[in-house]
């Protein structure tokens, strides 16, 4: 049963030693997505789900104490997902699930057990709303920290380029996860997703099956396009 869930995005850039000299311009994202973690701790979650994008074949599970890191970014700063003593034979953690962890530590998650789920982005929409179903059966407490960036075509200096299709797009995305609309995630124009490159999809669409019974409101707590790119962070409770 899913009683809470919190949209992040997925930006390395989250990380202040990875952003260096540019930090503080994500500062209120960062302070949104605690707020979002306070209301998952709030629900008091017998455990945690913690899904994002995983590339075009990372589809897959990662237990508790699973290693990231970001020194591909230059800099020297690992993770683990959750508390449990680092589990040296697990697979890396793919980006997203990495900058969840460090979101994690940062808040000093310690209310329930976490376990991690990177979504391939060729996932179709009717497979995540399965995957999403099977995370939410049985009488446990779930909440879920779902990861993903919106559209990458927002600007010219965008890494997607501008395209005049994006910013709809991604006022689409922020309504719909602002107010917990599990129908309109669940029909999210999936190939429009893919041109504008926005790897939250996937991730979306798993948190619409694990909510299509949860009757949970929603909250928006932040919505920019700093570097040319969607980042939506929200609450569902």
């Amino acid at each position: 049963m899913l009683v809470a869930a919190a949209v992040c995005p997925c930006p390395p850039l989250l990380v202040p030693e990875v952003a260096a000299g540019a930090a503080p311009e994500l500062d209120a994202a960062r302070a949104a997505c605690a707020d979002a973690l306070g209301v998952l701790a709030a629900a008091r979650p017998d455990r945690l789900v913690v899904v994002g994008p995983a590339g075009q074949e990372g589809h897959g599970a990662h237990p508790e104490g699973a290693r990231g890191s970001f020194r591909g970014f230059g800099v020297e700063v690992d993770v683990r997902l959750g508390t449990e003593q680092a589990d040296d034979t697990a697979r890396e953690l793919p980006s997203s699930l990495a900058v969840a962890a460090w979101l994690l530590e940062r808040t000093g998650w310690a209310d329930a057990p976490i376990e991690g789920l990177g979504v391939g982005e060729p996932l179709d929409a009717e497979r995540c709303i399965e995957v999403g179903r099977e995370i939410a059966a049985g009488p446990e407490r779930v909440a879920m920290l779902v990861m993903g960036d919106a559209s990458v075509c927002r600007t010219l200096k965008a890494p997607g380029y501008l395209d005049e299709r994006a910013e709809p797009f991604d006022t689409a995305v922020a309504r719909a996860l602002g107010a917990a609309d599990v129908a309109a995630l669940k029909t999210m124009d999936t190939q429009l997703a893919r041109e504008l490159k926005a790897s939250g999809r996937a991730p979306w669409q798993v948190l619409a099956g694990a909510a299509e019974d949860a009757g949970l409101s929603g909250a928006l707590l932040y919505e920019s396009a700093p570097y040319g790119v969607g980042y939506v962070v929200a609450t569902w409770s």
